[in-house]
């Protein structure tokens, strides 16, 4: 009977533990979301031919400019990609509760989380840095697309052949699969978690990093475009045919698409 109510116990915990969790990283994106979408719609008054007009005469950027432009990205990032992480920060919410019943420090998913958004932060101060650069090559639009036909191609191109290599397929496979993750990266203690949560967001961006450049072809505050690049990568980290031959598809697919606009 006391083993019975024992585990109910556990039982209970393991599920509030991953009902909070959920409803914490479903919270955060959604934020994030209404971050983006109010910046678009600040945005939403440019005009695509005034903006080609205006791409050779954008003024400086200021410290300031570059601190708006580094959070926008960093939380972009955030709603993009957490998403694609979440079955793994459950897995590990769930194996860190257990690890407490067999007497080891309890750590929180937070924890995790922390390291995972540490990394990409670091990558929108790169994609920041990026975005900079092409504005002042005036390759960019005050609205953040590319008016160069080059740009958008190569961009393409170069995702779709990116798709196909060794490299990919490694960190892609540490991404379809959150137990294999855990547990053969698996720290105790805090900075365990976060270690754990820098590796993940290293595989991560391993797998998606030019794929996150594809944003400047479709437009960086295009929402739509923004949910498609993220629909896909969760796509590719979930669903059956994200795999080799998923990645086949969507490689050959980018290389076409990518021929295409340097050819017209």
């Amino acid at each position: 009977m006391t083993h019975s109510v024992g585990m109910s116990m556990i039982e209970a915990t393991l599920k509030r533990d991953r009902i909070v969790m959920l409803a914490s990283l479903v919270a955060l994106t959604a934020l994030s979301w209404v971050y983006l979408g109010i910046l678009a719609r600040d945005m939403g008054g440019m005009s695509s031919a005034g903006d080609v007009m205006m791409a050779t005469t954008l003024k400086p950027w200021t410290t300031l400019d570059f601190a708006l432009m580094l959070l926008m990205w960093a939380v972009m990032m955030v709603g993009m990609m957490l998403p694609s992480a979440t079955p793994m920060i459950l897995l590990f919410t769930k194996v860190t509760r257990q690890s407490e019943e067999q007497e080891q420090p309890f750590t929180p998913a937070g924890v995790l989380v922390g390291g995972y958004v540490l990394v990409w932060a670091l990558f929108s101060i790169a994609a920041t840095v990026l975005q900079w650069g092409l504005e002042q090559m005036a390759l960019l639009s005050p609205s953040m697309i590319s008016v160069s036909p080059y740009l958008g191609g190569g961009l393409l191109m170069a995702a779709g052949v990116y798709q196909l290599t060794p490299l990919k397929d490694v960190c892609l496979r540490h991404c379809r699969t959150p137990a294999g993750f855990v547990f053969t990266h698996w720290q105790p203690g805090i900075g365990g978690a976060f270690r754990m949560g820098v590796a993940h967001g290293a595989f991560c961006v391993g797998c998606c990093w030019v794929l996150m450049a594809l944003l400047f072809v479709g437009g960086i505050m295009n929402l739509l475009w923004v949910a498609a690049l993220a629909g896909f990568v969760l796509f590719e980290k979930i669903a059956p045919l994200g795999t080799k031959a998923g990645r086949m598809i969507s490689g050959f697919g980018l290389m076409v698409a990518g021929t295409l606009v340097l050819a017209f």
